[in-house]
């Protein structure tokens, strides 16, 4: 049976224990990065990578063409993805993206006999695919299951179908565009559409000068002075009126009319988690589970919930 880690069972009145905070043991990047291994699967990589103070090879990670090209390299080394996308969209540090797949393919083996499901039966709906298209792309390559990803913006459509193409995964992998702003699952879903998960990275701030300051606390924490977004974002990659709660909420509203076995969300402030858990509560969810993940000094945690009672 597959251990499932650092995943406890939330009482709404009860009180999270604590948790270690490193990469799921599955997840193929706990280690250092091996930028020589880097550099051969991807050679663009090798302008960008220098020795650090700390004396290990590293990149500027508030230069968003390095990232961007770090990425490249990890996505071509560990998954044999081609990807490339526009400096202006959100790009996605990649071993916690693929925590998260890994976290909920645990989630998963709750209702499969303790055991982690694999292949392209199991139908994964991803809230906010964005042009980067990560989630799908990792939990393919990962697992194998087969994605839905929706996006409001159609550049972002049109890009992560670029991206889709090009590694020949159109059989597994769609994209459809949310035409209105103020839904989640509705207008995207077809008659009896079933899905075994959802996945969600919602837009954390609720304005764009928000973010903006976001950006630069961080960079002041760090001592760093730039403002540079390195990870780069549209407006609705970053921001929503009402920030994460307002849109989880309405996630969790919606989320009652669709037929998914595990509901879950990204949530970046454990000071939201309160709100969120209320809003489950009155909509009756049967079962909630949280999941403590963390990357360094960033921490954050999956919420989790269904409607239907395993056994």
């Amino acid at each position: 049976m597959v251990q499932l880690l650092q995943l406890f069972e939330l009482n709404f009145k009860g009180k999270m224990a604590p948790q270690k905070t490193e990469l799921h043991l599955r997840n193929r990047h706990r280690g250092l990065y091996d930028f020589k291994q880097l550099i051969t699967s991807c050679p663009e990589l090798a302008p960008f990578v220098a020795i650090n103070h700390f004396g290990n090879e590293s990149i500027d990670f508030t230069n968003p063409v390095a990232v961007q090209t770090l990425n490249k390299a990890i996505l071509k080394l560990f998954y044999k993805i081609k990807w490339d996308i526009p400096e202006s969209f959100l790009c996605p540090p990649i071993p916690s993206r693929a925590d998260y797949i890994h976290y909920v393919a645990d989630l998963l083996s709750f209702s499969n006999r303790g055991i982690v499901p694999f292949g392209k039966e199991i139908s994964v709906l991803d809230i906010g695919v964005g042009a980067n298209c990560i989630y799908p792309l990792i939990g393919h390559q990962e697992y194998g299951w087969s994605f839905v990803g929706t996006d409001i913006n159609p550049l972002a459509i049109s890009l992560a179908n670029g991206i889709i193409q090009q590694n020949g995964l159109e059989k597994v992998i769609e994209i459809r565009l949310q035409e209105s702003s103020e839904n989640i699952f509705e207008g995207i879903l077809k008659d009896n559409t079933t899905f075994d998960l959802s996945i969600c990275n919602p837009p954390f701030h609720a304005s764009l000068s928000e973010a903006q300051a976001g950006t630069r606390r961080k960079w002041k924490n760090l001592k760093i002075k730039t403002n540079t977004l390195n990870f780069g974002g549209q407006s609705n990659e970053l921001w929503c009126p009402g920030g994460e709660v307002a849109f989880i909420k309405r996630m969790i509203a919606e989320s009652v009319h669709v037929k998914c076995k595990w509901f879950t969300t990204l949530v970046a402030k454990a000071s939201h988690l309160p709100s969120i858990y209320n809003a489950l509560d009155k909509a009756k969810a049967y079962r909630v589970r949280t999941i403590d993940m963390g990357q360094g000094q960033k921490k954050s945690r999956i919420v989790a919930w269904t409607y239907q009672k395993f056994s």
